[in-house]
């Protein structure tokens, strides 16, 4: 038995099959076909990739995906780089991910009509409160009197004609 990659690539030259015909079929670009046929896992970021790619392409190839996915497994397996698989959730969870999850849970479409409701409705009411409280101030209050008081000793210019 072979690895992953020489089976997807016996299946593509049995079916008589390009690698770009395959590209253009499974809408994967025909370098990663390429990498996965010759079993260099390397070029992609995570194991999800890898086995999402094999699954298009053992399925476009009429194989038994099942089976190639149990064999991919296996081989990943052995690698020390895809050989764990990444953890789905932290050890630490800090009240941002608990808010986060929270948000993540709310129906947006439900949820943002009724907080822009409830927004319009709060500003309406504080728009009241304050209209109702400045007519009961009088804005008078605080004038004085309004009579002009000159000051003590004012400086003024002298008269002309005059001579001191």
């Amino acid at each position: 038995m072979g690895t992953v990659g020489e089976k997807l690539r016996e299946a593509r030259e049995e079916s008589k099959r390009t690698l770009r015909e395959m590209s253009d079929q499974t809408k994967i670009r025909a370098d990663h076909l390429e990498a996965l046929e010759d079993g260099r896992y390397e070029v992609f970021s995570a194991p999800v990739y890898i086995r999402g790619f094999v699954r298009s392409y053992a399925g476009a190839l009429k194989m038994n995906v099942a089976e190639i996915l149990s064999a991919l497994d296996d081989e990943l397996g052995q690698t020390e780089q895809f050989a764990e698989h990444p953890r789905l959730t932290a050890e630490k969870k800090g009240a941002l991910d608990f808010l986060m999850l929270q948000l993540s849970k709310v129906n947006w479409t439900v949820a943002l009509p009724l907080l822009l409701l409830a927004l319009i409705l709060l500003v309406t009411i504080f728009g009241y409160r304050i209209y109702t409280h400045s007519k009961t101030v009088d804005p008078l209050k605080d004038l004085g009197p309004g009579l002009y008081k000159a000051p003590e000793k004012a400086e003024t210019l002298p008269v002309p004609g005059t001579t001191n």
